[in-house]
């Protein structure tokens, strides 16, 4: 009789246990964890914040060497000047000075041609006397027309100075100045980049690398914890799905607190799949479960990240 007793008070204990576990979604609090990559292939300079501090959202985590990215910004500073420089020189015009010699050139070849032009006028009527030969004739045409052509010659050098460049000259001096520019801002923000700065407020939660080592581009140089209110990452079992939608509020149970906290549903994944051992039993360890995430309300600050956390499901109808 005594065992028969016994028998029946452990099977009702057994349901027992079993209902609580049916009835609840298992997981763990978890807050949002931002990953920091390097942006170059460089030495680790300086590391000013210790792993487990709080940072706040620009603070410097991570200083990689900058030598090599400000000597390339260096030198699209000066690409920029020196076509900064030369659309001033189309803009703005020749010196008067060159233009005053210019000038000057072209009243030069005048008076050159005025003298071959009479020299000519002489000999062909000389010429005509007989008192020169021909050859002499043609010597004085060749000479008239070789004035011609360098007065002509000046007349277009001092045009082209005095009426200023092309604009299409102009345009392209413009266009390769932007592009000068554009650079320069380039190589200023991959600088930038080189300086590892927290991007919101947190816990710095890992420095994987140490200060001297040299970093591969895109691999992680800190982790940041985010500092926030944790939120509970559950699966929930996919008889409970049509009901536990986004929205949803519902009663989360966090181990070694006795309080209950109030959380909303705020994601549950569309596709199904397999669940952590730890979190459920070991009769439920195959079945398809739905991830879930559930924020919790202000008062749940305080609690760590990791903790097992069970959220109610009795309210639902399975």
């Amino acid at each position: 009789m005594q065992r028969l007793i016994y028998h029946a008070i452990l099977m009702i204990l057994l349901t027992a246990c079993q209902t609580d576990t049916d009835n609840v979604a298992l997981g763990t609090l978890e807050r949002d964890r931002v990953t920091l990559t390097a942006t170059a292939n460089e030495i680790i300079r300086d590391l000013p914040v210790k792993e487990g501090s709080p940072v706040t959202q620009g603070q410097v985590l991570v200083q990689l060497d900058r030598q090599r990215q400000m000597m390339q910004l260096a030198q699209a500073v000066a690409e920029q000047a020196q076509a900064k420089a030369y659309l001033q020189k189309l803009t703005n015009g020749e010196r008067p000075e060159d233009i005053a010699a210019a000038k000057a050139d072209v009243v030069r070849a005048e008076a050159r041609f005025i003298e071959a032009e009479k020299n000519y006028q002489r000999t062909r009527e000389l010429v005509a006397k007989k008192l020169s030969s021909q050859s002499e004739k043609d010597r004085a045409l060749a000479g008239r027309d070789t004035a011609q052509a360098e007065l002509n010659a000046v007349r277009e050098a001092f045009a082209k100075l005095t009426a200023g460049s092309r604009i299409e000259d102009i345009d392209q001096a413009k266009a390769a100045l932007d592009a000068a520019t554009a650079g320069v801002m380039l190589q200023q923000h991959q600088l930038d980049e080189l300086t590892i700065v927290a991007t919101r407020d947190g816990v710095l939660d890992s420095l994987p690398y140490q200060l001297g080592e040299r970093v591969m581009v895109n691999q992680a140089v800190a982790v940041i914890e985010a500092d926030r209110v944790p939120y509970a990452r559950v699966y929930v079992p996919a008889r409970y799905r049509t009901q536990f939608v986004t929205g949803l509020m519902v009663n989360v149970h966090v181990d070694g607190v006795d309080k209950v906290f109030r959380g909303k549903v705020r994601r549950v994944s569309e596709q199904p799949s397999f669940t952590p051992y730890y979190a459920l039993t070991e009769e439920e360890r195959s079945r398809l479960m739905y991830l879930a995430e559930i924020d919790l309300d202000d008062s749940a600050q305080s609690l760590p990240s990791g903790i097992p956390a069970q959220v109610e499901l009795g309210g639902l109808r399975p």
